[in-house]
């Protein structure tokens, strides 16, 4: 047994989430670092329980061997969920408490907005779980609050700035713009030098811009139509979707429709997800384009003066936030990216520097989000291409439930009980639905990594329907499929996991391979991804293909792909379970996130600000007094 871990006492039946996490004391942070040969210098403490390990650690260890990398996808899920970050979770304690190896979960940051919404928080559940829960789902280390302020910070800038050109001489504009010093002499800040380069000008005095020059360099004229940069917040306001700005008296009737999305919907999240050092997130984060000029010509966050300040506000936010689960193991929480607009994984530096700390022979296990067709695609084609890591495994966790689901089974609504097929045993049903798990299973055998079928068990499963997912699973390629009862058990639940995942890990001897290359056009790289859905072509609408011209006209087209669509069914339809075939993917929008490093077509409408429920989580959250517990999280 390593150092710090703590032995679990499991109750049964299993008791709430917040009951479990609040009956375990953490441990001080400081002693997780401890165990990863973390030394002071290299993590900001955050109160007792998390830590910021800060990317210095990444130069110390720079010769170093890096660990083996796992990452967990899913079958196509329920509206319950199918329990990959308890999975995740339970896997990791697994091998760090009972297989005495060295481990980090690297997970996503949940947003805050759905802790008192509809959904309840996501640290894992049962006696898998990231502690303390409470601060895990609250505002943890303020990275999003740091996003929120940067995205807001951005968007004042772009209604300001066409403001203010709306009223302004070419002139007059340079001169506020570069305004003189004490001596009269008047200068171009450093960051002015980047857009004066994107234009082709090579002056390095104001005074020596012709009046041509003076219009091009001071005057962005941007198209109000054309802005996509939308203001955020970290709360479920679905009153905000649509809103219309500059209504007040001093704005002069510069009045323009916009919204809000959630701030984990930011492009500056997945710029964080996606970045591999301060000096990278600085150049994304000026490479954002808010819209476009009137001539059509992209206009970035650099263009208007405000890629440093956007980086000046994530510094802090770029250093991954260690935590504990339940049995002791490192966590590093970081990053919360949509998994349908953006590619939905936690960041890249988290496991670049879980990797050098757990070293040769050590696990980093991460999750990506919704079923393998999207998450552990992203995750592939997006994530791993900008990291440049290979992992060595990908889980795929399924439930006998969901496979009764798309075995034909009737629907699963979330709130409403389930139905008795499935409750009771129903192997067919179980086989019929196996089909979802085995196209899973060969997508993503094609990157070159070993596949490992986890299910997550529950009390009313079956041996016969576990064992029939068995057998389809090793039928269908996996490298093993093993049962786990991690949610009721803990780690000693996900031991024969664990050990199926490091034969995996030892096993593996390919490079990774791509879906599709980069310097493919726009178009043949969605197909590549709607083929692999079972898509028997792509269709596109006129905004699209106006879009996909435009990106390309723009010279984005050698960015990735990442696909928005429903994460309940390979194809666009949700209620098409199964592995549907033979259907023609229609492509609505296209959208880019050129900062972040993507680009995004919609698959039918996404909902970037969710609402609140008639009865939201909120009436049963509430403070102890007398402890200063939080209770009534679920």
């Amino acid at each position: 047994m390593g150092k710090t871990t703590r032995k679990l006492e499991v109750a049964s039946p299993v008791p709430a989430d917040i009951d479990i996490a609040n009956s375990v004391e953490p441990l001080h942070i400081s002693q997780i670092a401890e165990d990863l040969n973390l030394s002071p210098q290299h993590y900001d403490l955050y109160g007792k329980y998390k830590a910021k390990v800060l990317l210095s650690v990444l130069d110390e260890l720079k010769g170093s061997g890096d660990g083996y990398y796992v990452v967990v996808g899913g079958i196509t899920p329920t509206p319950l969920g199918e329990g990959k970050s308890t999975t995740t979770v339970g896997l990791c304690q697994a091998l760090g408490a009972f297989l005495d190896k060295k481990v980090v979960t690297c997970v996503r940051q949940p947003s805050q907005g759905p802790t008192f919404g509809i959904k309840g928080g996501a640290a894992g559940g049962g006696y898998s779980q990231v502690i303390p829960m409470d601060e895990f789902n609250l505002h943890l280390t303020g990275d999003i609050h740091a996003i929120t302020a940067a995205n807001n910070l951005l968007a004042a800038a772009i209604d300001t700035r066409i403001f203010h050109e709306s009223t302004q001489s070419d002139k007059a504009l340079l001169n506020r713009l570069c305004p003189a010093n004490k001596e009269g002499k008047k200068s171009f800040s450093d960051i002015m030098f980047r857009r004066l380069k994107k234009l082709g000008i090579s002056k390095s005095k104001p005074e020596e811009l012709t009046p041509e020059e003076v219009k091009k360099f001071a005057r962005l004229d941007i198209d109000p139509d054309s802005v996509t940069w939308r203001r955020v917040m970290d709360v479920n306001d679905r009153f905000l979707r649509k809103i219309t700005v500059g209504q007040g008296p001093e704005e002069k009737g510069m009045v323009r429709e916009t919204g809000f999305d959630i701030s984990v919907a930011s492009e500056i999240m997945a710029v964080l997800a996606l970045t591999t050092s301060l000096s990278d997130m600085r150049e994304r984060l000026g490479k954002m384009v808010i819209g476009n000029s009137k001539a059509g010509d992209p206009i970035t966050a650099d263009d208007l003066g405000v890629g440093g300040a956007l980086t000046v506000l994530m510094k802090d936010a770029i250093n991954p936030t260690l935590m504990q689960t339940l049995e002791g193991t490192p966590v590093l929480v970081h990053a919360g990216p949509f998994a349908n607009i953006a590619h939905g994984n936690s960041s890249i530096v988290a496991d670049k520097i879980a990797l050098k700390l757990v070293g040769p022979g050590g696990f980093v296990v991460t999750e990506a989000g919704f079923g393998a067709d999207i998450g552990t695609e992203k995750f592939m084609n997006i994530k791993c291409r900008y990291s440049g890591l290979t992992p060595q495994c990908a889980i795929i966790v399924a439930t006998i439930r969901a496979l009764k689901m798309h075995g034909g089974g009737p629907e699963v609504v979330a709130g409403k009980p389930l139905d008795r097929a499935y409750v009771t045993e129903n192997v067919s049903l179980v086989e019929a639905g196996c089909i979802n798990l085995a196209r899973h299973i060969a997508n993503t055998k094609a990157y070159g990594v070993n596949v490992v079928v986890a299910v997550n068990k529950f009390s009313t499963d079956s041996d016969a329907e576990l064992n029939a997912v068995r057998n389809a699973a090793l039928s269908a390629g996996a490298f093993d499929a093993v049962i786990c009862s991690h949610h009721a058990h803990g780690g000693k639940g996900a031991v024969d996991l664990g050990i199926a995942v490091q034969k995996a890990c030892e096993n593996v001897a390919q490079p990774l391979k791509f879906l599709y290359p980069l310097d493919i056009s726009i178009k043949e790289k969605i197909e590549a991804i709607a083929k692999s859905y079972g898509a028997s072509g792509v269709e596109y609408s006129e905004q699209a293909e106006k879009q996909i011209e435009m990106y390309s006209k723009q010279g984005f087209s050698g960015l990735p792909i990442c696909m928005a669509k429903t994460q309940y069914s390979f194809s666009h339809n949700a209620a098409e379970k199964g592995a549907p075939t033979g259907f023609v993917l229609p492509i609505r929008d296209v959208r880019a996130s050129i900062g972040a490093g993507f680009i995004y077509p919609l698959v039918g409408t996404m909902s970037t600000m969710p609402g609140l429920p008639t009865r939201p989580c909120f009436y049963d959250i509430d403070l102890d007094t007398a402890t200063g517990r939080v209770i009534g999280l679920s």
